[in-house]
């Protein structure tokens, strides 16, 4: 073998030795690389497994009850007719509506809010507003109480809400059976 050659080796295997080196360093430095990786998507799975309990339909029709009446608590009775279905709000016009709840429990009753408590959601197949509508699909049945303390004591009024899907949006509805 020729010097040349051998020094060429040489320096073959110092560069290899130097990159193997680098790797088993960069293997070390990408360790915690790796665990932070790993722990991000962990937070990002359990981030989209918490989106789909809290987003469940169930949920979702307990959030517009709430909604609904924390507008009503507010008196602002134009942003709760705004979440009841169609059928109610051929039922009562935005105008009617907005005049008969504040002039019937403020006024009347002489209270300027009330408290409120939604029950647990129960899953209905099948519902009808009123005996000759028609039948409505996966409907959620929501008992609501709502406590008015006024002028003529206290009391509560007890009221089934009902919350279907309406074009993709969760609306109100009340029970109309006789």
């Amino acid at each position: 073998m020729k010097i040349y050659e051998h020094v060429k080796i040489h320096e073959y295997l110092k560069i290899y030795e130097h990159v193997k080196i680098k790797e088993i360093e960069m293997g070390k430095r990408s360790a915690p690389f790796k665990g932070l990786i790993i722990g991000i998507l962990l937070a990002a799975g359990m981030f989209i497994v918490f989106q789909f309990i809290r987003a469940s339909p169930d949920k979702q029709a307990g959030s517009v009850v709430d909604e609904f009446y924390r507008y009503e608590q507010e008196g602002d009775f134009a942003k709760s007719w705004a979440l009841f279905h169609s059928a109610m709000k051929e039922k009562f016009p935005k105008g009617g509506y907005i005049q008969d709840r504040a002039h019937v429990f403020m006024s009347h009753f002489g209270v300027e809010t009330f408290t409120y408590t939604a029950g647990k959601s129960e899953k209905l197949e099948k519902w009808k507003m009123a005996k000759t509508g028609p039948a409505l699909d996966n409907v959620y049945r929501i008992l609501v109480t709502q406590t008015y303390k006024g002028k003529y004591g206290n009391f509560d009024l007890k009221q089934e809400v009902f919350v279907v899907k309406e074009k993709d949006e969760w609306r109100i509805m009340w029970d109309y059976n006789q």
